[in-house]
C-alpha cells in the first residue's frame, strides 16, 4: 500500500455567507472548479510517513494557514482505479477524511 498526501488551499465560495468552506462533515471539502488549489505533497510507503510529513508541513508558510486541510489517500499498487470509467460533468474526487486533523 502507498499513501498520497494532498493539501487543499481553499478559495471556494461554498460557505453559508460566501466564504471558503474547508470541511464538510468529516471530510475536507474540495472544489477545484470553484478555485480550490490542490497540491500533491508526496507519495509515501506508509500512512505513518505521510502523517509525519503533515506534522512538518503544518509549520511551513501556506500550509500553516490551513493546518486541517490535508488529505491522505491510500492506494494498493497495481490495482485499477476508476475501473468502470466516469461520467462527464460529475465531480471526480477520491478523498478520504484526514487522519485526526487534514480531501
Amino acid at each position: 500500500m502507498i499513501s498520497l498526501l494532498w493539501h487543499i488551499a481553499h478559495r471556494n465560495e461554498a460557505g453559508a455567507d460566501g466564504t471558503a468552506l474547508h470541511v464538510d462533515g468529516e471530510s475536507v471539502f474540495i472544489d477545484e472548479q470553484d478555485g480550490d488549489d490542490v497540491k500533491l505533497l508526496g507519495v509515501y510507503s506508509s500512512r505513518a510517513k505521510a502523517e509525519e510529513r503533515i506534522r512538518r508541513a503544518r509549520l511551513l508558510p501556506g500550509f500553516a494557514d490551513e493546518p486541517e486541510c490535508f488529505v491522505v489517500d491510500d492506494y494498493t499498487l497495481d490495482e485499477d482505479e476508476w475501473p468502470d470509467g466516469f461520467e462527464t460533468g460529475s465531480l471526480s474526487v477520491r478523498a478520504t477524511p484526514p487522519p485526526s486533523s487534514p480531501r
